[in-house]
């Protein structure tokens, strides 16, 4: 939370701290988790999604600093909207898988590629379903098992809406094999608190995947396979919050879709 004397600055991993930004709500959970990472004793630092337009949140990233590179998860605007504003106040570059994202000469990141900053290698994992640019960001020194900066892909608490059509289940699917391969790091979510051993999250999430894909075939059974995604989603998500309805609607059409063409794939 921001205290009276301005935003908090919290240590989530031996490497990374975060700054909580001041934007809760229903999909945002307490708010994004702005992270900083820096090796011990170097000057400078790595800021993970900026978060939102918001002055004192960006001034507190900024003078956590001197900030050396920005970068961004995935195009959601509580992640990128503060974005070119941290780079007017720190001159770094902002880096994104989508050129659209990327300020200050800031150039598209690139599957499996290492940057080297603050004293830190950060290895960029694609890790597309939440949306189609979502990227993670693995810390293999951070700690005995390392860390990775999950942004949406993994939250903090609760699951993962996948944004359909731009992201799809079965890209995302194959993003949890992908994390899975990484072992029992330190996961650091964008919304939520830090979770230990990725691998347990992961198989926790591909579960939680599948029985709903149970439930949803159960209730094509019932319905008929031409029923709508709002007749599914009636069903299945029936006691879902109306401030999270439409991430339900959203969630149900990338596993219809799923079922109805990506599954059948060679």
């Amino acid at each position: 939370m921001t205290p009276p004397s301005g935003p908090l600055l919290q240590r989530s991993s031996a490497l990374t701290q975060f700054v909580l930004a001041p934007n809760p709500g229903p999909m945002s959970l307490a708010g994004t988790n702005s992270y900083l990472l820096r090796h011990p004793g170097h000057p400078g630092a790595v800021v993970v999604d900026p978060g939102p337009l918001d002055e004192a949140h960006l001034q507190a990233l900024a003078g956590a600093g001197p900030v050396e590179l920005i970068l961004i998860t995935h195009r959601h605007g509580d992640h990128t909207a503060g974005s070119a504003r941290l780079h007017q106040l720190t001159g770094a570059p902002v880096r994104a898988s989508d050129p659209a994202h990327c300020h200050g000469n800031g150039t598209p990141l690139l599957d499996g590629e290492v940057l080297q900053s603050a004293g830190l290698d950060v290895r960029v994992v694609a890790t597309p379903g939440h949306t189609s640019d979502s990227v993670c960001f693995h810390l293999p020194d951070d700690g005995p098992h390392g860390s990775v900066l999950t942004g949406d892909t993994i939250l903090g608490s609760g699951t993962t809406m996948l944004d359909y059509p731009d992201g799809t289940l079965g890209e995302y699917l194959t993003s949890l094999d992908r994390l899975e391969s990484l072992g029992p790091a330190t996961v650091l979510p964008a919304h939520g608190p830090v979770l230990q051993s990725l691998t347990d999250v992961v198989g926790n999430y591909r579960a939680h995947r599948l029985e709903r894909l149970a439930q949803i075939r159960a209730a094509l059974e019932r319905l008929g396979r031409d029923a709508t995604i709002g007749d599914v989603a009636d069903a299945v998500y029936s006691d879902v919050d109306p401030s999270v309805r439409r991430a339900a609607v959203t969630s149900v059409a990338a596993q219809l879709h799923y079922l109805r063409g990506w599954a059948d794939r060679p």
